[in-house]
């Protein structure tokens, strides 16, 4: 055996050192020390400058403004709900054929659900449109028989044509028959359109360098008088919860038994744009409902007598001599 060391593999050698660094400690555990004591130090230094800054756009610092306040481009966009009141019926505009006509033409009979698009609209607008339709066609109720659509453009430049051409877009996808005479596209001049828009409490605004508007999107439902019932926000509306509400508001003139139970034990809430189950209320319908249960099984016992079990017995030990 050879007592040389092979020098091709790098050799370590950690023992205990005397002197400096005291006897029974080695160098390279005093060094290991040294590093995690540095390294924990940066880590406290980060994590204190990371709470500070995180204090300073929450308190409204230089970093971020406070969270109600808009940016200058949307200072004026936003929806107001404005529940339980009256748009104003006696406003006129043009239909997609040209024709003048005023809102109080689409009420009277049936619930309306409203929207607020613009015809030239690159993205947003067709969107909204896309997800009312594909929700409509989830819906067993019809366009023009249970309830109409009234869709009106918000920009004073929108023409006619471009409404008939967006009816003819929007029905083609939908494509449900009698859908021509329920849903309707209108545009009108300025003051129709922000008379309209401030009752409703929508508000958009123009971007005077693209000629383009800022806007949100939502749906809102009226009543057949022209009432705001509710208000659904986004792109993307939820079947069930539209259909409660056309059955609201058209007073339960819609819909059949089961959904005015649902009605019944689910409440809107505005806040959240969703109805919300009432506990209590369905303690009180499952309580009725075991009532019912309970006096129609005494009502057959009654009927059937007391005694009737016992000629059943003795009809059963009956034989033939």
């Amino acid at each position: 055996m050879s007592s040389k060391l092979n020098n091709s593999t790098p050799q370590f050698f950690v023992g205990p050192l005397v002197g400096k660094y005291g006897r029974g400690r080695s160098y390279i555990h005093r060094r290991f020390h040294g590093g995690a004591a540095v390294l924990i130090g940066v880590v406290v230094i980060f994590a204190l400058s990371y709470a500070a800054s995180a204090q300073n756009m929450n308190s409204g610092g230089i970093m971020a403004p406070p969270a109600t306040v808009k940016p200058p481009g949307l200072k004026n966009v936003g929806i107001h709900q404005n529940l339980n009141e009256q748009i104003p019926l006696e406003l006129t505009f043009h239909d997609e054929t040209g024709k003048t006509v005023r809102l109080g033409d689409y009420m009277g009979k049936k619930p309306v659900i409203l929207s607020f698009v613009y015809f030239r609209c690159p993205m947003l607008c067709s969107e909204l449109l896309i997800g009312l339709e594909s929700t409509l066609k989830v819906l067993k109720f019809d366009v023009g028989k249970e309830f109409d659509v009234v869709t009106v453009s918000f920009d004073p430049t929108d023409t006619p044509a471009l409404a008939a051409a967006k009816k003819a877009e929007v029905l083609k996808r939908y494509n449900r028959p009698g859908a021509e005479n329920g849903w309707h596209f209108l545009t009108g001049s300025q003051e129709s359109i922000t008379s309209l828009t401030n009752a409703a409490g929508f508000q958009y605004q123009l971007d005077e360098k693209t000629g383009q508007f800022a806007h949100a999107t939502a749906i809102m439902v009226l009543t057949p008088t022209g009432k705001l019932a509710q208000y659904y926000y986004g792109v993307e509306f939820p079947p069930k919860d539209l259909r409660l509400s056309l059955i609201q508001a058209s007073d339960n003139k819609i819909g059949t038994l089961a959904d005015a139970v649902l009605l019944y034990c689910f409440h809107y809430d505005p806040a959240t744009g969703k109805y919300s189950l009432i506990i209590g209320r369905v303690i009180q319908v499952a309580g009725g409902v075991t009532i019912l249960l309970l006096g129609g099984m005494l009502l057959l016992l009654f009927r059937r007598g007391p005694d009737h079990d016992l000629r059943r017995q003795g009809s059963s030990h009956q034989y033939v001599r």
